[in-house]
């Protein structure tokens, strides 16, 4: 990819290997209140950020739990896993670190929440590699709108057409796709039932970060 200034990640299930703490929390959470987990809830909460899944949720099943209360319970579940157990993808960091001393600018375009995703990044020596994180909760649009990465470039002085975004989903590739910007698509097994729309919507499909060190990117 030529002419590429910019680098935007997401974070779970495209950096690091999390996506099974929010099964988890999912399971533990609903299970707890006699609420069985489906694919369908699992499908529409995904690419949601925060503060809108815990609304759709209480919504959803009628639960007497404020938002924030909701939020409170899921960030205490998931906080320890965050800060002591969740891995960074294979050659992710080292990935990272090329591209800085190449003088790609870093961007994250997150649904995580500060709380959460600090911790983990210091946990795996990836503090301090980004120019700026920028929140889904900061636009008010999930990653089926592109405006989090729109934000995301603005913030780090370059066009969408100078960046390439990495993701695991689907909503975020055809998102950042349809402002210009260059896609991967980073392998994660909890997307696997739309690995085909994912491979065909992407510019690069990886499954992991061996397959893109070294390569040029100006």
């Amino acid at each position: 990819m030529v002419d590429i200034r910019a680098a935007i990640f997401d974070f779970d299930g495209t950096l690091v290997d999390s996506m099974y703490v929010w099964e988890k929390v999912d399971r533990d959470f609903l299970s707890k209140r006699g609420i069985p987990v489906t694919a369908e809830y699992t499908d529409k909460v995904r690419s949601m950020f925060f503060e809108t899944a815990a609304a759709y949720t209480k919504d959803e099943y009628n639960l007497p739990e404020s938002v924030d209360e909701i939020m409170n319970i899921w960030l205490k579940m998931a906080h320890k896993e965050y800060a002591v157990n969740v891995r960074a993808k294979r050659y992710a960091l080292q990935y990272l670190k090329e591209l800085k001393v190449r003088g790609i600018m870093l961007g994250m375009a997150t649904s995580n929440n500060p709380y959460l995703l600090m911790p983990c990044l210091e946990n795996n020596g990836m503090d301090g590699l980004f120019d700026c994180i920028c929140y889904t909760s900061e636009v008010g649009m999930n990653k089926s709108n592109p405006d989090i990465y729109v934000y995301t470039a603005k913030k780090l002085g370059v066009s969408p057409e100078e960046c390439v975004v990495f993701e695991d989903i689907i909503e975020g590739l055809d998102s950042a796709k349809s402002v210009g910007m260059k896609t991967v698509a980073v392998y994660d097994s909890s997307n696997d039932a739309y690995m085909d729309r994912i491979k065909a919507s992407a510019s690069k499909f990886i499954k992991d970060y061996r397959e893109v060190l070294a390569e040029n990117m100006r």
